[in-house]
């Protein structure tokens, strides 16, 4: 559904983009994964028509971005990352409107209407007017825009990233509703959001793409083993993970406050001394847990990887 070849994006001496491959299947909600600055934004404005490469090819739904953008608006649906609306109108009235845009009939923009503001959780409140929404509200009534002449292809830029743990909460479920009903490719720097609702995740990484597959696949490869163990005190934890740094069996290990997170090659091994070594170093111990690693893991040993 969206396929992106050998794209590169340079604004002066700045490679936005350099030498991107992207391939994202139909029907997936696809994490497009990367810290600030990586290239997601670009990337998502040469998808909507709305910035052109350097050099590349990329197309959305069968549409051709560099020789055929025009019946692209058509195909795509795009959730800016701060949307902007007219604060007078009401959800109804400014969905109505964009129907009125897209063509719909008075039947489908009525119908449309109904079905997305239920789909959004803001049917209760199609009357009131927008300038008074909180940013969580618009958030998801930019979503609703995004979907009212049903498109085949969702981009969404960062939807979630400057909502409170409420809103985030709320806009993820509506995201996660969309599975099946279009594809769906969300951009976004919060891992965890990204490894709740998404079926498969690109990471890119200055630019270019470094790991795309399944979620399921991509935790299986690249998820090392992790070990959660916290100490009584923050003195003694960085005492204990100093130690721990030199041991073999140890990749990394990273402390906070008086929880010190280990990532381990060898997780048997690890068993044998993580609590061996805490009563050599007369470490006294509250929680010692073997954690599921995250996607956050991956995207560390990836993106570390990459830079190195």
């Amino acid at each position: 559904m969206i396929r992106v070849e050998n794209l590169h994006k340079y604004y002066g001496a700045v490679r936005a983009l350099d030498g991107l491959d992207m391939i994202v299947e139909p029907g997936v909600l696809y994490g497009f994964l990367g810290p600030n600055g990586a290239g997601k934004t670009t990337t998502l404005r040469i998808l909507t028509g709305l910035a052109r490469p350097t050099s590349g090819r990329a197309s959305v739904a069968g549409v051709d971005l560099t020789t055929d953008g025009r019946r692209l608006a058509r195909r795509i649906g795009y959730l800016p990352e701060a949307p902007a609306f007219y604060p007078w109108m009401t959800p109804r009235e400014f969905l109505d409107y964009l129907g009125r845009l897209h063509g719909l009939s008075a039947a489908q923009r009525a119908a449309r209407t109904r079905e997305l503001l239920d789909l959004v959780h803001l049917a209760e409140v199609g009357g009131r007017r927008i300038g008074g929404f909180s940013r969580g509200m618009r958030q998801r009534l930019g979503l609703a825009a995004a979907l009212i002449h049903d498109p085949d292809v969702l981009l969404l830029d960062e939807p979630v990233s400057a909502l409170d743990p409420l809103g985030r909460k709320e806009m993820l479920e509506t995201i996660e509703d969309l599975r099946g009903r279009c594809t769906v490719l969300m951009s976004s720097h919060i891992l965890a959001d990204v490894e709740r609702v998404c079926n498969v995740v690109g990471i890119i990484h200055r630019g270019r793409m470094v790991l795309q597959a399944r979620r399921e696949e991509l935790m299986e490869r690249y998820a090392q083993p992790v070990f959660e163990v916290e100490a009584a005190d923050p003195a003694s934890a960085q005492r204990w993970a100093d130690h721990l740094r030199g041991q073999p069996w140890v990749v990394a290990v990273s402390v906070e406050g008086t929880a010190a997170r280990l990532t381990v090659r060898d997780p048997a091994a690890a068993r044998r001394e993580i609590l061996a070594s805490a009563v050599a170093q007369g470490i006294e111990l509250r929680r010692y847990e073997e954690a599921r690693p995250s996607l956050e893991d991956v995207f560390l040993q990836l993106t570390n990887r990459e830079a190195t």
